[in-house]
């Protein structure tokens, strides 16, 4: 019970903590830029952490990491909860981030390393889902219902507390990394290249139509809203079905980068491809996840470099489909985001290695 708190509990505490401050971001600065920096500065936190935080998972054990991960996020929250000038805010946001990371890297490769880490990774992949869209719904309710714009950040910090106060009782499930085995990181990305540039493009591909489409569509933001988190409805959907079906992974990859071409050119002409890219994610991930589950020891270095990648697609792949969307059009921003996930078809076979047995 206690580890199903830390880990489930606690991925969805943090990632809806995360997403809870996206409805008040007027109320912490006037200007867009301003506000773009503090929705960003998390991620920059997430990016340049899950590495690191994953690499310290097999050196010191996942436990001691998940439980500085979770102290920061704890921290940052009740700081955010009453800062009100935008550059504070930002480098808290950063913090904030930096604690989401080390959480998340050592999270997942706790959760891999279980002997049932098919189904284990469903739920866990369902409530980080899950915590994002309750985050940004449940914090805009309470802004709109209490006169303090910080609530929402509040109660989640809160909730918070409860899966750092049960991190203390949970215990590692192997032994960490022996000194002489620290060299994975190297091999893990060379041998694995295949299987990072797929999370860099089918996750990616999430960030872009979410990007465009306020523009693009032209639809009110409530709408736009609804079709975002049908996206990750169906993403939890998707990650619960897929986790139980032991789907051989490199064939799963394949074909949903297929599902995802195809997802991406409805979605220019009906927000349905949101549905379906949803569902394509959701699968994907579970089999990124089976795929790295064969790298025994080194979990830590292995989740770190599957959050890092899939922070990376979120970061450059919208940009890039903004830039081409300036300058010739959305719809060869739409045909240059599905011909980037046709590439992952053909390219996801050629990592078919069995780096477990090297190390």
């Amino acid at each position: 019970m206690r580890t199903r708190l830390s880990l489930f509990f606690g991925i969805f505490a943090v990632m809806a903590l995360s997403n809870a401050i996206v409805p008040v971001l007027p109320a912490y600065a006037g200007s867009s830029a301003l506000q773009a920096a503090i929705y960003s500065a998390y991620f920059l936190g997430a990016f340049l952490s899950t590495l690191p935080g994953g690499i310290l998972s097999d050196r010191f054990g996942r436990v001691p990491i998940m439980r500085i991960g979770l102290a920061i996020t704890v921290t940052s929250g009740l700081l955010l909860s009453v800062l009100v000038m935008p550059f504070s805010v930002i480098v808290v946001r950063f913090i904030e981030g930096v604690g989401g990371g080390f959480f998340v890297a050592a999270a997942m490769s706790y959760v891999n390393s279980l002997p049932d880490h098919e189904k284990k990774s469903g739920y866990f992949m369902a409530l980080l889902n899950a915590g994002l869209v309750i985050g940004l719904v449940f914090s805009g309710w309470l802004a709109a219902q209490l006169p303090n714009p910080s609530a929402g950040i509040l109660v989640f910090a809160g909730l918070s507390l409860i899966p750092a106060g049960a991190s203390f009782f949970v215990h590692e499930t192997a032994a960490v990394t022996s000194p002489g085995n620290h060299n994975a990181l190297i091999p893990l990305v060379k041998e694995y290249r295949w299987l990072w540039y797929s999370a860099v493009i089918l996750i990616g591909i999430t960030g872009v139509v979410t990007s465009l489409y306020p523009k693009f569509s032209g639809y009110s933001p409530e709408s736009v809203g609804i079709w975002i988190s049908l996206m990750s409805i169906a993403t939890i959907a998707s990650v619960l079905v897929a986790s139980r079906l032991s789907l051989p992974p490199v064939l799963t990859i394949r074909w949903s980068a297929i599902l995802m071409v195809i997802a991406v050119m409805v979605s220019y002409f009906s927000p349905l491809g949101f549905v379906m890219i949803g569902i394509g994610a959701g699968v994907v991930m579970i089999a990124q996840m089976t795929f790295l589950a064969q790298v025994k020891d080194h979990q830590g270095v292995a989740m770190g470099l599957f959050s890092t990648t899939s922070y990376l697609g979120m970061a450059i792949l919208p940009f890039i489909a903004g830039l081409i969307a300036d300058s010739t059009g959305f719809f060869y921003a739409f045909c240059a985001t599905a011909l980037c996930a046709l590439t992952v078809f053909f390219t996801i076979g050629r990592c078919e290695c069995q780096l477990h047995k090297t190390l």
